[in-house]
């Protein structure tokens, strides 16, 4: 296990920019090596036919928890029948690739909503939501509801935010949440949010190294 109370400060810095480079580059090689389980859930996505992908509208990642695409998102019968209580949209606005849902689209469903503006570009700052965001998904699936998260085509910025809450709610590494994340759906988070989920990882790990012991 990595050490990060040892050094100088600029020796501190080299050594966290060589581990989350080993990090983001073992998330990389995940992406690559790593085929999804063939899903029966949902119909193909129409969106995928831009992509070249074979993509279901939406794919049950972790027990209450949905990762999909626009097509789903908009498509209250379905999200209905698969018992969705919350939707999560991380790609909220009207520009190209994003997808124009707020609240008031699910007025009158009982779903309940939170939306990102986030665009899919490696710069973006998508960290900064990354603990909002777990205990959104936390507030659904601890109590017994299901729910949604969502991009444009549910491969980068949604997945994104339920490999953070796979890390930081239920202690998975980043490579382990990638993996489990990977075995039902193909997903492909940008390399910019690999390496912000990289340095999730060595935040998470960096705090488990310095909490207090508790005598039992």
């Amino acid at each position: 296990m990595t050490s990060w109370a040892t050094g100088s400060p600029s020796e501190m810095t080299t050594m966290r920019k060589q581990e989350e480079d080993r990090i983001t580059k073992e998330l990389n090689e995940i992406l690559y090596l790593t085929r999804p389980m063939a899903s029966k859930l949902g119909p193909p996505s129409p969106t995928a036919k831009r992509d070249s992908l074979v993509l279901n509208c939406c794919d049950e990642v972790f027990p209450g928890i949905y990762i999909g695409d626009c097509y789903c998102a908009k498509n209250k019968q379905l999200l209905k029948q698969l018992g969705i209580t919350h939707v999560l949209n991380t790609a909220e606005g009207k520009l190209l690739g994003m997808v124009d849902t707020d609240s008031d689209y699910y007025k009158h469903t009982g779903i309940k909503y939170m939306g990102l503006h986030l665009m899919d570009l490696p710069v973006t700052d998508i960290a900064c939501y990354f603990y909002e965001v777990s205990d959104f998904i936390d507030s659904a699936v601890k109590r017994g509801g299901k729910v949604l998260v969502h991009c444009l085509m549910g491969l980068s910025r949604s997945s994104t935010c339920v490999l953070a809450y796979l890390m930081i709610k239920e202690g998975m590494t980043a490579a382990d949440a990638l993996r489990r994340v990977r075995r039902f759906r193909e997903v492909r988070p940008n390399y910019g949010f690999l390496q912000q989920l990289a340095e999730l990882d060595m935040n998470l790990k960096r705090s488990s190294q310095t909490l207090p012991l508790v005598s039992r």
